[in-house]
């Protein structure tokens, strides 16, 4: 523990809470110094804020960012590189589509074969993206809603969000956490019924985003809290390196889907929305602007959607994908079992090594990067030529942006200090 007391400044880095009280008071400057977090709510996760205060004005406001993904990096070592997708769906629970495609894309830049994955696997992955974008802005505005008081957005939000999960129930078998997005395609087709229940999304969701925005946009209590709230403009999001909705709400229209597409998104029409209030009402308006044109988007993939494999073909790397539903709810499908087990030897020898051994990558590095519906999520994967990665490192948007908050919240209210961390959705 270390505390440095001067005049007019208290500098407090862990350690007991009451030292750091009693330095507070010896110092004789009129400063309250309040621990907020992570028991708070708008603490998600393990942030730690420690504020300084001037009456209800914050003067200073120090971050300590704590950690949540359980050493993922590190386990990823020890696993192959198909397994791998199950323990990088698991870092940000909202976002799990996007963890995934981000380690797949890096993965296969290193075996060199982006080109190959079919076409209807990047449509799938393209259309789950943008599901995933929606549920993800949800959770955001929803959790939003409940830490001001308004329990009327969070109940809302959470339900538009079941008809996302619905979805990716029946496509994954899960909620979240899927592992579905797999090196060289998905882990399956898309199951009888799914394109129907897209269909109803698209037809229902609109008239849902309809009465979010009657709630919201000219609600003057909502104004009240996000007007003006937690400014960061354009200058401070280029220094601190924040990327996503916080950048675009503050004037400036880079999306990586259209600035360095992936995914085939160059052939997709949609807008990127931007907007020049740099405050949390700008970042709500962008967020809910995006989720209208993530609809487009899904409405493109169905279109778009043509009959063929979901696995590259290359039954060295392809992880099989032949998966249909059975009794049991789930299995492989009977027609390639019979092939593997009957008539070919040699597709029994790839099936046996692909699920215990894993594929070998060139060695090698590569970086990929996809817009998740928080910001810029970087993979960088680094190969040594084995079945497993040599060593897996994420650039992820939260921990960047949780760095922004001192910037937004001195000299505001202590209030808006939730506001200001509820916007980031971290």
């Amino acid at each position: 523990m270390s505390t440095n007391v001067t005049e007019d400044y208290i500098d407090a880095s862990g350690g007991d809470w009451d030292e750091v009280i009693a330095a507070a008071q010896e110092s004789g400057a009129e400063r309250l110094v309040v621990n907020m977090g992570p028991q708070h709510p708008s603490t998600h996760g393990v942030l730690r804020l420690i504020l300084t205060l001037d009456g209800e004005t914050v003067t200073d406001a120090r971050v300590g960012i704590g950690y949540l993904h359980t050493g993922i990096e590190k386990n990823m070592e020890f696993r192959t590189w198909t397994q791998g997708t199950t323990f990088v769906t698991r870092m940000d629970y909202l976002t799990p589509i996007f963890n995934e495609v981000a380690y797949c894309l890096a993965v296969e830049r290193l075996l060199d074969i982006t080109d190959q994955v079919p076409d209807r696997a990047t449509v799938i992955r393209v259309l789950m993206m943008e599901l995933n974008r929606m549920s993800s802005h949800f959770v955001a505005m929803a959790t939003f809603g409940m830490e001001l008081g308004a329990t009327t957005i969070m109940t809302n939000g959470f339900r538009e969000r079941e008809m996302v999960l619905d979805i990716f129930e029946l496509i994954t078998g899960l909620r979240m956490n899927h592992g579905y997005i797999r090196p060289g395609g998905v882990a399956q087709d898309l199951p009888h019924g799914a394109v129907g229940k897209i269909r109803e999304l698209l037809k229902e969701m609109p008239k849902r985003l309809k009465i979010l925005r009657k709630l919201l946009d000219a609600n003057p209590l909502y104004l009240a809290r996000t007007r003006d709230v937690a400014y960061l403009d354009l200058a401070g999001c280029m220094a601190l390196g924040v990327t996503g909705p916080l950048l675009r709400a503050s004037g400036l229209g880079w999306d990586l889907r259209k600035a360095k597409p992936y995914c085939g998104y160059e052939n997709y029409e949609f807008d990127v929305p931007v907007s020049d209030g740099c405050d949390v009402y700008a970042r709500y308006r962008v967020r809910v602007a995006e989720m209208e044109q993530s609809l487009r988007i899904i409405e493109q993939c169905l279109d778009r959607l043509q009959s063929g494999p979901v696995m590259v073909d290359d039954p060295k790397i392809g992880w099989p994908a032949q998966l249909t539903l059975g009794p049991d709810g789930l299995g492989n499908s009977p027609d390639h079992i019979a092939h593997i087990m009957g008539s070919s030897m040699e597709a029994l020898i790839h099936h046996f090594k692909i699920v215990t051994e894993g594929f070998r990558v060139p060695p090698g590095q590569a970086y990929a990067a996809v817009e998740s519906a928080k910001g810029e999520l970087g993979c960088h994967a680094v190969s040594d030529g084995g079945t497993r990665p040599h060593r897996v490192h994420f650039r992820d948007p939260s921990f960047t942006h949780l760095q922004a908050v001192a910037a937004m919240c001195e000299g505001g209210a202590v209030a808006d200090v939730i506001a200001a961390v509820a916007s980031i959705d971290p």
